[in-house]
């Protein structure tokens, strides 16, 4: 039974993400599975971490996979996200980190996510791209006082563990920097990471595979699962794909039915996105704004932001608890009276676009890259935690690699090859949610 409203899962119902007016649509480049059809690697999921699997097959290893997508390329998550292309995955924070797998193994961790960051440069530069590409680095605001030690010692491990270009700024400097506002103490600058267009980041991708002869079956989710032999059959409502492999990339839209090997052992959350009008100049310097850096706060239950390239200020927090119209439009009241709190010259100013999406989490709040135990022709790649830009365009290559025989999972930093475990009483991960919210909201407004 899904864990969310019908509406959270209908790719009819409309998303009213601000993206979708930005990228021309790609439905009649990815017609719907019909018949019997073969290929060598069949990819479930046309987000990011599909669509990177299948370009990095393509272009090399001469491997044409095919992606079965429900909806279309970038109808889920790595469209409707906010563009923040920036060090993400695991919802540990380095301290946990290091004292689970060491402080050789999360410098790694740390290093390779800059090498996600520079291969999103890349791609995009590679294919010719046009993904809108904004600021320079991450800024991390202390919403709260207390929380400027915090960012002390975030400056101290990415300085000289992480080994990124970082500044530590004061409330002035914040001003000075391009910002200002009641909620921000000071904050910490990351030099690595920059903001992007992710919908013509993923169907830009999407049309770069069928350039390269892959296919993208749109329209196409997967009914029924089976295993002949050695030939795996996927079916949807308008045919079956057989094949040899299959790369499962589906995350937070995992449905728990799809195998038994993934039954129970994700959690998606809702995470929405409110979007200005267009901001004018002078609007812009009421509020003392003038960076396109992607912004985030400290908060457990942080609030992300950007300005965009057509002025428009993005602002974007976690979801509710169910998703249904009625829920999201009280959630988007309450985004539009805090966006008015933390930005008091932008109060009342007129909202242009609300959506919400599913981000996926795992139980030990960790990406996974891996083997089904019992079968290893079928890999996945998923739960970037609501910071997948840039770890599912890596896991994706990764992936890639594995598949085309030039990795093993030995290969993989330890904190992507983890076993994926099952939630304990995975029927009540609605419940740990809603709790997890609740505590952390009480946090955040102590401090």
């Amino acid at each position: 039974m899904p864990l969310y409203h019908s509406s959270v899962y209908d790719r009819a119902f409309p998303v009213n993400s601000y993206w979708e007016t930005t990228d021309a649509p790609i439905e009649s480049d990815c017609p719907p599975l019909s018949e019997v059809q073969s290929c060598e690697v069949a990819i479930i999921g046309g987000g990011l971490t599909g669509l990177s699997t299948a370009w990095h097959l393509a272009r090399e290893y001469g491997i044409r996979a095919a992606i079965l997508e429900a909806g279309v390329p970038g109808w889920g998550a790595s469209g409707r996200n906010g563009g923040f292309c920036c060090v993400g995955g695991t919802a540990l924070r380095y301290p946990q980190l290091i004292q689970r797998f060491g402080r050789s193994e999360t410098q790694r961790y740390y290093q390779e996510q800059r090498e996600a960051i520079d291969l999103v440069r890349n791609l995009a530069e590679a294919e010719g791209l046009a993904i809108d590409p904004q600021g320079e680095g991450e800024i991390l605001v202390a919403h709260h006082p207390s929380r400027q030690k915090a960012l002390e010692a975030d400056y101290a491990f990415f300085t000289e563990v992480a080994g990124y270009p970082c500044a530590l700024w004061s409330p002035q400097k914040l001003s000075e920097s391009g910002f200002s506002s009641p909620e921000a103490h000071a904050a910490l600058k990351i030099g690595v990471g920059f903001g992007l267009n992710p919908i013509k980041y993923s169907r830009g991708l999407a049309r770069a595979i069928l350039q390269r002869g892959g296919k993208i079956h749109g329209q196409s989710p997967v009914i029924a699962w089976e295993k002949s032999g050695a030939t795996h059959l996927l079916h949807t409502s308008g045919g079956s794909l057989h094949a040899k492999t299959v790369i499962v990339a589906t995350n937070g839209y995992t449905d728990d039915r799809l195998h038994p090997n993934l039954n129970g052992r994700l959690l998606p959350a809702l995470s929405q996105i409110i979007t200005t009008r267009p901001l004018t100049l002078a609007e812009q310097a009421a509020q003392g704004w003038h960076t396109e850096t992607p912004v985030s706060d400290t908060r457990n239950l942080l609030f992300y932001y950007r300005l965009l390239k057509d002025g428009r200020f993005l602002f974007g927090s976690r979801g509710g608890t169910w998703g249904s119209p009625t829920e999201s439009q009280r959630h988007q009241t309450w985004m539009i009276r805090r966006l008015g709190e933390l930005f008091p010259a932008w109060k009342g100013v007129e909202i242009s676009h609300s959506w919400n999406g599913l981000v996926c989490l795992a139980a030990d709040l960790m990406p996974h890259i891996g083997q089904f135990p019992q079968d290893p022709s079928v890999f996945y790649a998923l739960a970037y935690h609501g910071n997948g830009v840039a770890a599912a365009t890596w896991s994706g290559r990764s992936v890639a690699r594995w598949v085309a025989g030039k990795m093993t999972q030995d290969d993989l930093c330890a904190v992507f090859r983890q076993p994926l475990q099952r939630f304990p009483l995975a029927n009540l991960r609605k419940g740990y949610l809603r709790s997890a919210y609740l505590i952390y909201g009480l946090l955040d407004r102590s401090g």
